[in-house]
């Protein structure tokens, strides 16, 4: 039987304002699947996104939804937790949204490890803005902003949020939506701040400028720069440059959550006693 896609969605939505082949609408679809298994009230989720095509996010979920500023959304879905700590929170962000303006909100996310599941939908580029050059854009690549190539050195997300101290960091790709599923659904049941770089084709503004010319060859590429960490710890560092391990990259269940410490706080003022953790 088809998974019925509809409760979780706001249909009066839909169709989405993604490009035809974009793999936002994977990254949706493994969220809600997600979601499903996992058994999750929508009235106690609230899904934040920032600016960009990753933005969008928020519109089509049929929960609480905040659709905030360019860089802010961590900060906002910091928050919301804070306010709510029993409620599920999931922050979108895009790879400039999230690791460029919005750069210091996801390190000091990831410092306090507060419950919170940041989702990085990685395409390398800054899509809705026409193609200018992200953290993430490999070194080589046309960007509007490089035409003649791109000189900065491609940044690895995940390497940034483990050593930040977020106490879970995956990465899958949308070439595999089994596969991504199984990393949230690992990240979501996890308690503390869960960081997920999810590889996602934009072959609209950087794939046909770059010789990609469809989604399947963007994906293709994708697929040729990712492999299991399993396969990726045996290599040799010299075999590794250029290559992204995906899966489970770190998971510390003994991390102590902010949210529960901050309650903590909230007692010692009340009861005019010393904070213990």
């Amino acid at each position: 039987m088809a998974f019925d896609y509809d409760e979780y969605l706001r249909v009066n939505k839909m169709p989405t304002l993604w490009c035809w082949g974009c793999g936002d609408g994977v990254i949706l679809k493994a969220v809600i699947r997600t979601i499903d298994k996992l058994g999750w009230n929508m009235d106690d989720v609230c899904v934040v996104s920032g600016i960009g095509c990753s933005g969008r996010f928020s519109s089509y979920m049929n929960c609480n939804t905040i659709h905030t500023t360019h860089g802010r959304a961590v900060a906002y879905a910091t928050g919301v937790k804070l306010a709510n700590p029993d409620k599920k929170v999931i922050c979108v962000t895009g790879d400039g949204d999230g690791l460029a303006i919005g750069g210091n909100h996801t390190i000091h996310g990831c410092r306090r490890n507060i419950d919170i599941n940041h989702i990085v939908i990685n395409n390398f580029i800054y899509g809705l803005t026409n193609s200018q050059t992200s953290p993430t854009t490999p070194q080589g690549m046309w960007t509007v902003t490089m035409k003649k190539g791109n000189i900065d050195p491609t940044f690895d997300a995940c390497n940034l949020a483990i050593a930040a101290g977020a106490s879970f960091v995956g990465r899958e790709s949308v070439v595999d939506p089994k596969k991504l599923e199984k990393l949230f659904i690992k990240g979501f049941e996890h308690k503390g701040y869960s960081f997920f770089d999810i590889f996602s084709n934009c072959h609209i503004n950087l794939g046909r400028k770059n010789k990609m010319n469809s989604a399947r060859s963007h994906l293709d590429w994708i697929d040729s720069i990712t492999l299991s960490k399993s396969k990726y710890d045996k290599m040799e560092e010299e075999e590794k440059k250029g290559l992204f391990p995906t899966g489970v990259l770190k998971q510390d269940n003994e991390a102590k959550e902010y949210t529960q410490m901050y309650e903590k706080v909230k007692q010692a003022h009340q009861n005019n006693t010393t904070v213990e953790f």
